[in-house]
């Protein structure tokens, strides 16, 4: 009996490698033609190694789309990502450090059949606005919330408004991207954690102690703002990085996906992704492409 027992285990395991195999296959068979695009938290500013086509956009040869390009084993994999890039910069050049970045959905075509997308943190200048004022406001006030009353105005979050705006926008992407790549299976990639749930860390994380909550409804807004989006395309799927990324935020030490106050030349850029973070990004992408297969 324990004889058969045990067989009956080792061949459920098998079966489940299998399955868990053909996923993959499956994912991989499908698609040939991937096209990345998105802002920082997308390209990966100073995750090494950096790519030059231009610098200014701050693209990481392990970012997240590299990783699930690699994993997948796709084809023509072409990243248009860029940091400070936003929802205008899908139709519109940008800018950069010592060059410019073309309009992103120029890297669109008829036959693409996987589009990632990550973008809506810069409108309005909302990501920006976060994390260059917040911790200025710190010393004034640090167990209040000297930040959301910075940017609440006779009662409305100011920064809530905007990311309504930004949700409308989103819509107005994905309806382009349908347009150019109509065969294309579309990801929106949600932004992951920054603060944590409960507890601070000054050191790494400078917001006064009250603002870390309305951080997260900071997020919290610009993902629903994301998800809806989604839900009102109807042809494309959510991405939810923030549970995912619970136990991960700036404040979690050698476990964060998310680097401090302080940039790290040879890791991430203040405020931005890690190398690690990109592969828990990866990670729930090709999920959502084998729950999807």
């Amino acid at each position: 009996m324990h004889g058969r027992r045990r067989l009956a285990i080792l061949l459920a395991s098998v079966l489940a490698l299998v399955l868990a195999g053909s996923g993959a296959a499956t994912a991989k068979q499908q698609i040939k033609r991937y096209v990345a695009l998105g802002d920082s938290y997308t390209s990966g500013p100073l995750i090494p190694l950096q790519r030059l086509d231009p610098i200014g956009c701050a693209r990481s040869t392990n970012n997240y789309p590299s990783m699930v390009a690699r994993q997948l084993g796709v084809k023509r994999f072409t990243d248009v990502s860029c940091g400070g890039a936003d929802t205008t910069h899908m139709t519109q050049p940008q800018e950069v450090t010592l060059g410019v970045n073309a309009p992103q959905f120029d890297a669109l075509r008829p036959e693409t059949d996987l589009v990632t997308l990550g973008i809506g943190g810069n409108d309005h200048g909302v990501f920006g606005n976060v994390v260059g004022v917040c911790p200025t406001l710190r010393a004034s006030d640090p167990a209040g919330a000297p930040c959301q009353e910075h940017f609440t105005v006779d009662g409305v979050d100011t920064l809530k408004v905007a990311i309504a705006d930004t949700g409308e926008r989103v819509s107005e992407v994905l309806a382009g991207i349908h347009e150019r790549s109509p065969r294309a299976t579309v990801l929106v990639i949600g932004y992951p954690r920054i603060a944590p749930p409960s507890g601070t860390c000054p050191d790494v994380l400078p917001f006064a102690d009250g603002d870390y909550v309305w951080l997260n409804d900071i997020e919290e807004t610009l993902n629903a703002a994301l998800a809806k989006a989604v839900a009102e395309d109807g042809r494309s799927t959510f991405v939810d990085m923030y549970p995912a990324s619970l136990g991960h935020d700036a404040c979690a030490g050698a476990d964060a996906w998310i680097q401090g106050k302080d940039t790290d030349v040879l890791a991430a850029a203040s405020y931005h992704p890690r190398r690690s973070g990109m592969a828990g990004v990866a990670k729930e992408i090709i999920g959502a492409l084998q729950h999807s297969a």
